[in-house]
């Protein structure tokens, strides 16, 4: 039976964060941490669209985007991962548990799951870009009788980047999720692939003619991993793309983050790829 992804709620006040309090931080590589968030309103809806992003507000810091990255069927907290990678991160990484967060959303669009169901799903993820497939690649687990063939491509730097590696071949192990990853340093102890992630797609055992593809990660590597995917066989409008801009408002008001016709923050960040493939290759856009 077909679980339903969760529609988000529309919160009332847009531009007003919700206060949450933390509840755990985790170290997951050397440079990438989880931390864990819980409303002080019991009543807040917790439902998200896996993809979909928060906005993080550290008083007297600033706000940040972040997508959420956990299980939506853990619904009793939040889970934001990332890196320290300025003002924002740095000031949620040197947060203690009980410290206060204003946490707007969940904002944007998310991926295409139930346009999946009945067909091959091959994810590609680069770096902290897994943390951002990770809630639909939980969803598409749980709901593994519903896909066909559910690959996922991965890279990190070493190792020891690898997030969610030990879940991720427990799956593989069980014989539900075909699962390639490489880094671009190895360890002696490494004994998978070496190299660029995008070297991995033409190895993907999937249906080109409708399989559905979803990419994230940093956009150097979605480039090489589009023309991989098309050169599989699979169409513009076969593959969803996750986009980073400069998000300030989170809700199309501001227009920093506007790409051609589109505000990433509403129309995205998921989009799919025919609908920007032209704006990709334009300068300065």
């Amino acid at each position: 039976m077909l679980e339903t992804v969760p529609t988000a709620a529309v919160q009332p006040e847009p531009m007003l964060p919700e206060l949450f309090r933390v509840q755990r931080l985790r170290q997951d590589s050397h440079d990438t941490f989880a931390i864990e968030l819980v409303p002080l309103n019991p009543a807040f809806p917790m439902a998200f669209v896996p993809g979909q992003f928060v906005m993080a507000w550290v008083m007297g810091v600033g706000e940040a985007p972040f997508t959420l990255s956990h299980d939506p069927a853990e619904t009793g907290h939040w889970e934001l991962s990332t890196r320290v990678v300025g003002n924002v991160t740095r000031a949620l990484r040197q947060l203690k548990e009980g410290d206060i967060v204003g946490l707007r959303g969940p904002l944007g669009t998310g991926w295409p799951l139930e346009q999946a169901v009945g067909r091959d799903v091959v994810l590609v993820a680069g770096g902290v870009g897994m943390s951002q497939l990770w809630p639909a690649l939980c969803v598409l687990m749980r709901q593994r009788k519903n896909y066909e063939r559910v690959s996922l491509v991965y890279g990190a730097r070493t190792p020891e980047d690898l997030l969610y590696y030990t879940q991720l071949r427990q799956w593989k192990e069980a014989g539900l999720l075909e699962l390639y990853c490489t880094v671009d340093r190895a360890t002696r102890a490494w004994k998978g692939h070496v190299g660029v992630l995008s070297t991995l797609i033409p190895r993907l055992p999937c249906d080109s003619a409708s399989a559905l593809a979803m990419v994230c990660g940093p956009e150097v590597m979605t480039r090489f991993a589009l023309y991989e995917l098309g050169a599989r066989g699979l169409a513009p409008e076969q593959i969803y793309i996750y986009l980073q801009r400069n998000m300030q408002c989170g809700i199309g008001l501001c227009g920093h983050c506007q790409l051609g016709p589109f505000f990433v923050c509403t129309h995205g960040p998921v989009f799919r790829y025919d609908r920007v493939q032209s704006l990709l290759t334009k300068p300065e856009v």
